[in-house]
């Protein structure tokens, strides 16, 4: 297969997976795939999954990708702070939540975070439309509480003040009685009196 018309068939596709591939040509021969990196007419994001070189690579391409490559998976923590503009710096990595293992992937153009998070607690997300596809974002409520989640050491005011939250924004977008239940469903006690202390923070 001549790579023009590779791309042809995958150029709705903003990243692809071996898979992808084989569903057009299942007898593709994956020496292409090495050549096509050489030339510089596509990426490997990770073991199996590419994108083309020409790809306008934005915020959204980004996050459809994280959620592409390492699946079942959704962005939440900084990322999505950052997305709901709740802190005011750009964050390093494209972070998500995922019921599998902790895992990170390097990239030319970023680094795809995922942190482990019980396969009970994949839920609070919402589907973003961009162009053609969709991804996944915890929403704002769920992004707290994973974070808070993976971050037991979250206790003082200290602590919250250095999460550098925009209180006002917060508050503004946040939903309480979907937020509290939401945290019901985390049944953890402690993690329940540091929420409540950050919300009393929060709202000072």
């Amino acid at each position: 297969m001549r790579f023009i018309e590779f791309k042809k068939n995958l150029e709705n596709f903003i990243v692809f997976s071996l898979n992808d591939i084989r569903k057009i040509k299942i007898d593709f021969d994956l020496r292409r795939l090495n050549e096509w990196q050489n030339k510089g007419y596509i990426k490997m994001i990770r073991r199996g999954y590419y994108v083309f070189s020409d790809l306008n690579l934005n915020e959204s391409t980004l996050l459809l990708i994280a959620n592409k490559i390492y699946l079942p998976s959704y962005i939440s923590f900084e990322m999505a702070f950052s997305y709901y503009s709740l802190i005011p710096e750009a964050v390093y990595g494209i972070t998500s939540a995922t019921s599998k293992k902790t895992n990170r992937f390097k990239a030319d153009f970023g680094e795809f975070i995922y942190h482990h998070i019980k396969p009970e607690l994949m839920f609070g997300y919402k589907l973003v439309k961009y162009q053609n596809h969709n991804f996944k974002i915890a929403e704002i409520e769920k992004a707290l509480l994973d974070y808070f989640y993976i971050n037991s050491h979250l206790k003082t005011e200290n602590d919250f003040i250095e999460m550098r939250f925009n209180a006002g924004e917060f508050r503004k977008q946040t939903n309480t009685e979907r937020l509290q239940r939401y945290l019901v469903v985390f049944n953890n006690k402690s993690m329940e009196k540091r929420i409540k202390r950050f919300l009393k923070y929060i709202k000072k």
